[in-house]
């Protein structure tokens, strides 16, 4: 269950670890859509209900694509625009964090934050840091298999 300390907590670390380093708005959700934690740069302010909503449906879509393909998973998700980035990094199957980012920000920096972020929020959300998502194997002519 998540009280106010965790929230903060959550909070911080959005700020300090990606704020911080220039991510225009990060966003913790869970897999409906709901919006745990949410911070933006004060300069950009985006509908983060709508966007929470649409990532989570996004996120479902793309899931169900990579298992029709035998894939189970893909491991990175990214939109890329002209000016405006969007980097989505499941955790535990549970959140979704979302990172909206410019093009001064680099994809490998903040891969290698989102990263950090996520071990840190797993402590805080009381996550094992070995509870993974499982990998699914589509066989077409049998039930899916989870490994």
């Amino acid at each position: 269950m998540l009280n106010q300390k965790k929230l903060n907590q959550l909070n911080n670390i959005l700020r300090q670890n990606l704020i911080d380093i220039g991510v225009s708005c990060a966003l913790l959700i869970d897999m409906a859509g709901n919006i745990v934690a949410s911070l933006d740069d004060g300069k950009t302010r985006p509908d983060t209900y709508s966007l929470a909503c649409l990532a989570a449906g996004n996120f479902g879509a793309v899931k169900a694509m990579a298992d029709i393909i035998g894939e189970g998973d893909f491991s990175l998700l990214f939109n890329k625009g002209m000016n405006v980035n969007i980097h989505y990094k499941v955790i535990a199957s549970e959140y979704l964090l979302i990172n909206i980012f410019n093009k001064d920000l680099s994809l490998g920096f903040l891969r290698l934050k989102v990263t950090e972020v996520v071990k840190k929020m797993k402590d805080v959300l009381r996550i094992p840091a070995e509870k993974e998502i499982p990998n699914t194997v589509f066989n077409l002519s049998q039930q899916p298999v989870v490994i």
